[in-house]
C-alpha cells in the first residue's frame, strides 16, 4: 500500500523548562486524533513525545533556560514523524545500559529511551545523542 504523502509539518523551538511543552503535545495528539488515530496508537506516541522532549530539556540542556528543543513533527492519517534536537554538548548513545538486563534492572536511566523504541516503529539517535528521530506508522485497514 502507497504511504500517504499528504501531511503537515508542525515546526517549534520549545523552552527548556519541564512545564512549557505539555500543551505542543496536547496540540499534537489532537490532530492526530483527528486525523483518525486511534487511542492505543495516540497513548504511544504521547508517551514518546513526552519522554524524548523531557530528556532533551534535563539531560540535553540540563534545564539551561537560555536554551531550546527544537521539535519538527509530519503528521498525517497514517504516520506520525517527529525529530527532537536539543542544544546540549550531546553523548554517545552506545553508552546507555540496556535497562532490562539483569544486571542493569535496578539502574537509574535508559528507561526513557527502552519505553520510545517499544512505542515506535523506528528510533535513530544522531552520533553525539543530541537529536532523536522517531516514526510511528498507523495501521491503516
Amino acid at each position: 500500500m502507497p504511504r500517504d504523502t499528504a501531511h503537515e509539518t508542525i515546526i517549534k523551538a520549545l523552552p527548556s523548562s519541564l512545564s512549557a511543552y505539555q500543551d505542543f503535545v496536547q496540540e499534537i495528539l489532537d490532530q492526530l486524533r483527528a486525523l483518525g488515530w486511534e487511542s492505543s496508537h495516540l497513548f504511544g506516541i504521547h508517551m514518546a513525545l513526552e519522554e524524548s522532549i523531557s530528556n532533551a530539556i534535563r539531560h540535553g540542556n540540563r534545564l539551561d533556560s537560555q536554551k531550546q528543543v527544537h521539535v519538527e513533527c509530519q503528521l498525517s492519517a497514517e504516520r506520525f514523524w517527529a525529530a527532537i534536537r536539543d542544544e546540549g554538548a550531546g553523548y554517545t548513545p552506545a553508552v546507555i545500559p540496556d535497562c532490562c538486563s539483569p544486571e542493569n534492572l535496578e539502574a537509574p536511566g535508559g528507561r526513557g529511551l527502552a519505553l520510545i523504541r517499544a512505542y515506535m516503529n523506528s528510533v535513530e539517535l544522531s552520533q553525539n545523542g543530541s537529536c532523536l528521530t522517531m516514526e510511528k506508522l498507523r495501521d491503516v485497514r
